[in-house]
């Protein structure tokens, strides 16, 4: 078959096809030796890592489940991803997808690339499938070594979850997995902020430095009191609010809404992108970003979807203000209390009691009464109670809780001794770790949270 098409008696190259273009890109992107050495630190870093914590005597205990470290296999990933989407995750989507149009600026490769493939469209997608599979390779693999090193340094057991019950293992592993696909939401969507900034900024650095300086403004973001309607509109927040998956019944409402908007953003990022690719002018080697139109194009639609996605998350979810009501707390506490007593009854091998017959309840303040009884803090203070059949004096423990404003909290032990003041309890095998003294929960943002 000829290699030319003739048209209009001029000899003309047929157009490559996306799935050619796509392998063409892959293999520039695998041959650079960063990128290697990214995806080989990903698959190995993690799993050493995981491995090397869990045989400590310290323990990341300010780390969401790294107390549970030196118990489960299942801890490890969990912290990882933590992790990884505050810091590791954006700093490698900044090398992939900020830089994969921005290289070729700075090589002066374009027009050979066009007179190859002869279809900008088809460039772009070739080019974003390409970082698409190379970034979904980099989350594979800390997902997969901090599980292989957890379950071969510690081993496959049963995951104390955010409201104190246990998680059997295959259970846990369907929730961890879980959690990781849904934190590709937010990946996607700075992925897609990195494509948009390397095609706006051009060979500029700004466009490698775009996905960690959003991802950072989105953490920081995290940290303000801010409204539940402007949390859950972030595009990073199904980076934390997986948490919900380790709770019983699961707290799906804002997952569903972090990953709903992530892939919105992603969604909306790459269609930006791919209008400014397709409206650059490719004959002009000194092209350095669009200037205006990146902004008009660019940064302006972002904003509008930003401002449409707090309106719609406001009226569609019952909460307002920070989501941290005193009576949300209290039943979370009361939860997670009841539960771990079950668990340190075992540890001391006292007769079982169930929750139900437990029965119990917390009393919290904040501020020692004074002011609004809500919102992220660590002057909470509270107060469980709870009865043991048989017994008439109702047991009493005093907690100080360290609450976020994403709903997380510390509970830390304040006495007495024999339940929650100290960290180690003596079992008939030996000492053990306290599940009372020190432990997470999660408060949900919307709605109300059962007693369990």
């Amino acid at each position: 078959m000829s290699a030319t098409l003739e048209r209009d008696g001029v000899a003309t190259a047929p157009r490559v096809s996306v799935p050619r273009g796509y392998r063409f890109e892959l293999v520039k992107l695998v041959s650079q030796w960063r990128i290697r050495l990214l995806v080989l630190a990903c698959w190995l870093a993690p799993g050493l890592f995981v491995a090397g914590v869990s045989r400590q005597s310290t323990l990341p205990t300010d780390t969401l489940f790294g107390r549970w470290m030196h118990a489960t296999a299942w801890a490890g990933p969990l912290v990882m991803l933590g992790f990884a989407g505050t810091w590791a995750l954006p700093l490698l989507i900044s090398v992939v997808a900020g830089d994969v149009f921005a290289s070729e600026d700075r090589l002066g490769t374009w027009r050979h690339l066009l007179v190859a493939v002869r279809s900008p469209g088809r460039i772009f997608v070739a080019k974003s499938l390409a970082c698409l599979t190379v970034i979904v390779l980099l989350v594979a693999g800390p997902a997969w070594s901090s599980t292989v090193g957890g379950l071969l340094t510690v081993g496959d057991h049963p995951l104390t979850g955010l409201d104190g019950h246990l998680l059997a293992p295959g259970d846990a592993a369907r929730r961890v997995l879980l959690a990781w696909i849904c934190a590709l939401a937010p990946t996607l969507a700075l992925a897609a902020i990195g494509l948009l900034g390397s095609v706006a900024l051009g060979r500029s650095p700004m466009g490698l430095l775009l996905p960690p300086l959003f991802a950072l403004a989105m953490s920081v973001a995290q940290l303000l009191p801010l409204p539940v309607c402007v949390r859950l509109a972030l595009p990073g927040y199904a980076f934390t609010s997986w948490n919900g998956l380790f709770t019983s019944p699961a707290q799906l409402g804002p997952l569903l809404i972090g990953v709903a908007v992530g892939l919105v953003w992603a969604v909306l990022a790459t269609v930006l992108a791919y209008l400014l690719f397709l409206r650059r002018d490719f004959t002009n080697p000194a092209h350095d970003g669009s200037g205006r139109r990146a902004v008009t194009l660019g940064l302006l639609p972002l904003a509008g979807l930003t401002a449409l996605t707090v309106a719609i998350v406001a009226v569609a979810t019952p909460s307002t203000g920070s989501g941290i009501e005193r009576g949300k707390v209290e039943r979370s506490l009361a939860t997670a209390f009841a539960h771990l007593y079950r668990l340190q009854t075992g540890q001391l091998h006292r007769p079982a009691v169930t929750e139900a017959r437990l029965r119990a309840t917390a009393s919290c303040t904040k501020s020692a009464g004074q002011g609004a009884q809500e919102g992220a803090g660590n002057d909470w203070r509270c107060v469980v109670n709870w009865h043991l059949p048989g017994v008439a004096v109702t047991g009493t423990a005093v907690y100080q809780l360290d609450v976020g404003s994403d709903g997380r909290f510390v509970a830390d032990g304040d006495g007495p001794k024999e339940v929650n003041g100290y960290f180690l309890v003596r079992t008939p095998t030996g000492d053990a770790p306290n599940p009372l003294w020190q432990f997470d929960g999660n408060v949900e943002l919307l709605g109300t949270t059962s007693k369990g």
